[in-house]
């Protein structure tokens, strides 16, 4: 039983039902490694399994101090079943990039199970329709409380669950080892835990308090001599900075890592840099869209790895925070990276005198039960916007492995991770690089950021002008690149086909209705013709009769003539009202009634004794495709 530490009790007391604290990733994985070709879930079950009793610290659950008058503790859960953490589910036909990730946004906006171990894992499969991915491929989505890792951490945990080969050996006799839990401790004994450690923590953290105090005192003085830069707290507010909800939107572009490089080496910046630079182009393409794009440059929060900063201790979480401009007002690409590259120069100086690195470890000083009151009533009033220091979003970056990892023998071919939101502050951007790839997926309020397919093309967009003036050519997408060929392009081109196929079918369903028409006109002049022939002979036998009826007659002849037009014009009418060749019924040889195709028809046996007497046979109606 381990009790939590300052920091990793923090995000305990900020856990919300719209702003749960736990981070994620996506992995996409080829099966074609794997022996045999292919895995099943089975498998996955036992590869998380084998590796789990090497991190016992996923197989403890949360126990709070009764009345949250003390920090919580961790103890290893007796009833861990790996089956309850590790899911297997299925993307909708036609299981496209669009679609993906809008299961990973409802994943990860739903909260984690406090009373058990606070982790979860996805097997995804039906990942036919995205393109650049192997045959087969499928996804495994992770999310993990922050109180259990941070960014370093994660990357560190997804390392311990892979393989560096498909198929290694086992040891046995370590997979079957017996596994010691903790003992469910009593109200009574964590009753007496939590009052002699506020005896004992009691002077720990006034002696705490008084340091930070002094703290922020040398640094305001410093600040005030220009001895140090000030932070930048005067950023403006965007949508991204109101109330977030509890919905999730998610959306990611894939990138070469010898691209970012190229850019890096001609404009003498880092990776890093490279980064930021291309979200800021990012954020002013998407603002300036929507008419919002300030004059002034937005601000993002770069989380900082403390574990080189600071004395090593036995928190999950040692991360800190520093915040720098994106320079979302400078147009030119280049000129957007060297002001990035100097903005976030001056942030690291700042950040290793500045005490406000740490200041999220505020929310664990105290007792969860008036940490949590606290959180819920400022999330609830949005008492960020009276917070001078805007962020419009958080950008992490995690350096993955430059090798191949291997998950029940399917190497992963690309990683994404997915961060959090608070309050204030519904953007998140993870960066993550790995073999050869670069990712940057983004993580948002659906409320602020509704359509995250057009942002992932205004990240695209950003990438592609920075390297064309970097190094004047445009960026090849490799082939195992899907989103270099963004959703929304996809979308169009499949469009473009579609109208292509469509207009084809109408041509097809137009000219055969053409021959429709001509067909019936024929059969019709036949009928006339034979009905002239038949009437002719009557004519002959009688013609003094008929010149009397006509004289006598004569003056309704134009009447008659009129009607016959009527009549005519009439049947023309209800040929064009007839329906469509190309309308034809689900199968040939089962008609609807009253369908007037050409095959229904009657013609009388005059007319088909005149058709066979020429040998000329109705040419078969073509039906479009």
């Amino acid at each position: 039983m381990k009790q939590l530490g300052t920091l990793d009790s923090a995000f305990i007391n900020l856990e919300n039902s719209a702003t749960p604290q736990h981070v994620g990733g996506l992995g996409i994985y080829d099966p074609s490694t794997a022996p045999g070709g292919f895995v099943r879930f089975k498998e996955v079950l036992t590869s998380f399994e084998q590796r789990l009793n090497k991190l016992p610290l996923f197989r403890t659950r949360l126990v709070q101090v009764p009345g949250d008058i003390d920090r919580p503790y961790w103890v290893e859960d007796k009833n861990f079943d790996v089956e309850f953490h590790i899911r297997h589910i299925s993307l909708p036909k036609p299981g496209d990039w669009r679609q993906l990730w809008i299961q990973a946004a409802r994943l990860h906006a739903r909260s984690l199970d406090m009373s058990r171990p606070l982790w979860e894992a996805y097997i995804i499969e039906g990942l036919d329709n995205i393109d650049g991915l192997p045959e087969g491929a499928f996804a495994m989505y992770t999310k993990m409380h922050h109180s259990l890792v941070d960014g370093a951490g994660g990357a560190s945990f997804m390392s311990a669950l892979h393989d560096l080969e498909p198929n290694p050996s086992y040891d046995n006799n370590e997979s079957q080892q017996t596994i010691i839990v903790d003992r469910q401790p009593s109200d009574g004994e964590l009753l007496a835990r939590a009052l002699l450690n506020r005896t004992t923590n009691s002077v720990g953290m006034l002696r705490s308090i008084g340091s930070t105090a002094v703290e922020l005192a040398k640094y305001g003085l410093a600040v005030a001599k220009e001895d140090v830069p000030s932070p930048d707290i005067a950023a403006p507010k965007t949508r991204f900075n109101r109330k977030v909800g509890p919905h999730r939107v998610a959306e990611a572009a894939v990138f070469e890592l010898a691209h970012f490089k190229e850019i890096k080496n001609a404009c003498g910046a880092t990776i890093n840099d490279v980064a930021l630079a291309i979200v800021g182009g990012a954020l002013r393409r998407y603002l300036d869209r929507h008419g919002e794009l300030p004059d002034e440059s937005l601000a993002a929060s770069i989380p900082m790895n403390m574990r080189t900063r600071r004395e090593q201790n036995d928190e999950n979480n040692q991360v800190g925070s520093m915040f720098t401009e994106l320079h979302t007002n400078i147009a030119d690409p280049l000129e957007r990276v060297k002001a990035v590259r100097e903005s976030a120069q001056l942030a690291k100086e700042a950040s290793e005198s500045s005490p406000l690195v740490e200041a999220m470890r505020v929310a664990g000083f105290f007792s969860p039960a008036f940490s949590k009151s606290i959180a819920s009533f400022w999330a609830k009033n949005q008492l960020s916007r009276f917070i001078p220091m805007n962020i419009s979003t958080v950008v992490t970056n995690v350096p993955g492995p430059n090798f191949p990892l291997y998950c029940a023998g399917a190497e992963m071919v690309r990683y994404h991770g997915l961060g959090l939101l608070t309050p204030g502050c519904g953007l998140f951007h993870t960066i993550f690089s790995s073999n050869g790839k670069v990712t940057i997926t983004i993580l948002g309020d659906r409320g602020a950021m509704p359509d995250p397919e057009y942002y992932a093309q205004c990240l695209q967009h950003s990438f592609e002008e920075m390297y064309l003036a970097a190094t004047g050519t445009a960026a090849r997408p490799s082939s195992a690149q899907a989103p270099v060929k963004t959703p929304a392009k996809a979308k169009q081109e499949s469009n473009a086909k579609g109208s292509k196929r469509a207009r084809k079918q109408t041509a097809q369903s137009d000219k055969s209705t053409a021959k429709a028409a001509k067909k019936t006109e024929a059969a019709k002049t036949t009928v006339k013709t034979q009905a002239k022939v038949e009437a002719e002979p009557s004519a002959n036998k009688e013609p003094s009769a008929a010149k009397k009826t006509s004289a006598r007659k004569k003056p309704s002849t134009r009447k008659k003539a009129s009607a016959k037009k009527k009549s005519a014009a009439s049947k023309k009418a209800s040929a064009k009202k007839r329906p469509a060749v190309n309308a034809r019924p689900k199968s040939p040889t089962k008609a609807k009634t009253g369908s007037r195709s050409l095959r229904n028809i009657r013609i009388p046996e005059s007319a088909k004794r005149t058709t066979s007497s020429k040998k000329a046979s109705p040419k078969k109606v073509s039906e479009p495709a």
